[in-house]
C-alpha cells in the first residue's frame, strides 16, 4: 500500500510535534516545511530540531524540505506557521498544489489584517482544526484532542485515515468559522482570567471570571453568525481551559503579570495574540452598539490600551 504524503508547514514547536504524532502512523510519510537549511540539515541528518526541542529526537521517518515545488506531492496540508504571516506563504505555495489537496489550518488567530484565516484561504478544500493542545503534550505523546471544522468527508478522512494510530481525538463540526473564532478569542479570555488571577490567586474567583468568559465567547459566536453550540466542542471550553488555567500559557502568563503589577509598560506585549484582539472584537462590539452586554472585552480594552487601574477592571468584570 503507497503511503500518503502529508506536509507541515512550518517548524516550529507546534509543527514539529504534530509531525512527530502523524509519523506514528506508517501510513504518513510526513515531511516538514522549513524555511531555514539549516533546520531542513539537521532534521534529515541528526532526526533532531533544537531551534524548537533543544534536547529531544523525533522520528527517523520524518523529512524536512524547503523549496516549493515539493508542495505538489501532498494530499493534505497542516498549516503550523504564525497566523499574522499565513496568508501571504500560501500565496507563494499556491501554484504548486494540486486542486484537490485538503489543507488544515492549526494557526490560533487572526490574520493580520484581522481576518478569520480559513475563509482568506486561496484553496478550494479547506478546513480548520483547533483544541486543548500544548506542543511539548503532543511531543511527549499524550493523548490529545482537537475539534475539526469542515466537510464532513474531510473530517472522517483526517480521522480514520490521517490520525489513526496517533491518540489524536477529534469531534466534529461544520461550522469553520465557529472554530476559527474560538481560537481567536480563548487568547483574549485567558488574558483577562490571569489578570483576576494574579490579584487573587484564588480557586473560586478564577472559575467565576471563566464563566463569566464562556458566556461571553457564547455570545459572540452568536454575534458572528456562527453556531453557539460549538461552544461544548474541544475548541471552546477545552481551549479555553487549558489557554486561561494553566501557567504554560503565554496569553495567561500576561494577565498573571499585569494583576500583580509587574508589567506597567503595554508595549512589549504587541506580540502575544490575545493582546491584538481585545481591540479588535472591542471595535466590533463598539460598531454594533453592544459594548455594555460585553463587559469582560470592554474592561480589559480599557485596562490594556487605556490605561484604567486594576480596580477599575476587576469592578466592572464582576458585577
Amino acid at each position: 500500500m503507497s503511503k500518503r504524503t502529508i506536509i507541515i508547514a512550518g517548524s516550529g514547536v507546534f509543527g514539529t510535534a504534530i509531525a512527530e504524532r502523524l509519523a506514528w502512523n506508517t501510513q504518513n510519510q510526513v515531511l516538514i516545511y522549513a524555511r531555514s537549511l539549516d533546520v531542513v540539515n539537521e532534521i534529515n541528518t541528526d532526526h533532531k530540531n533544537t531551534k524548537s526541542f533543544s534536547t529531544r529526537y523525533i522520528n527517523k521517518n520524518i523529512k524536512a524540505f524547503n523549496d516549493l515545488e515539493t508542495f505538489n506531492k501532498a494530499s493534505c496540508i497542516f498549516l503550523a506557521i504564525p497566523s499574522k504571516t499565513i496568508l501571504s506563504f500560501c500565496d507563494k505555495i499556491k501554484p504548486y498544489v494540486k486542486e484537490n489537496t485538503l489543507i488544515v489550518n492549526l494557526a490560533k488567530g487572526m490574520s493580520e489584517q484581522g481576518a478569520f484565516i480559513t475563509e482568506k484561504l486561496p484553496f478550494n478544500r479547506k478546513a480548520s482544526m483547533k483544541g486543548p493542545t500544548f506542543a511539548i503534550e503532543l511531543l511527549n505523546g499524550f493523548p490529545s484532542a482537537f475539534t475539526f471544522g469542515g466537510d464532513k468527508e474531510d473530517y472522517l478522512y483526517i480521522k480514520n485515515k490521517v490520525l489513526e494510530h496517533t491518540a489524536l481525538t477529534l469531534d466534529y463540526t461544520k461550522d469553520i468559522r465557529a472554530v476559527e473564532l474560538l481560537s481567536i478569542l480563548k487568547n483574549m479570555y485567558a488574558i483577562a482570567i490571569g489578570v483576576v488571577s494574579g490579584r487573587y490567586n484564588s480557586p473560586n474567583v478564577d472559575f467565576l471570571i471563566y464563566t463569566k468568559s464562556v458566556d461571553e465567547m457564547r455570545r459572540f459566536l452568536t454575534l458572528f453568525n456562527c453556531e453557539s453550540s460549538t461552544i461544548f466542542k474541544y475548541c471552546g471550553l477545552g481551549d479555553l481551559g487549558l489557554t486561561s488555567l494553566n501557567d504554560l500559557s503565554r496569553n495567561r502568563t500576561l494577565g498573571l503579570l499585569v494583576g500583580k503589577g509587574f508589567l506597567q509598560d503595554n508595549k512589549s506585549t504587541t506580540v502575544i495574540e490575545g493582546y491584538r484582539t481585545i481591540k479588535v472584537m472591542h471595535e466590533k462590539t463598539k460598531e454594533k452598539d453592544l459594548i455594555d452586554e460585553y463587559p469582560i472585552v470592554t474592561a480589559l480594552y480599557r485596562l490594556m490600551y487605556k490605561e484604567e487601574t486594576i480596580t477599575d477592571y476587576i469592578n466592572t468584570v464582576f458585577k
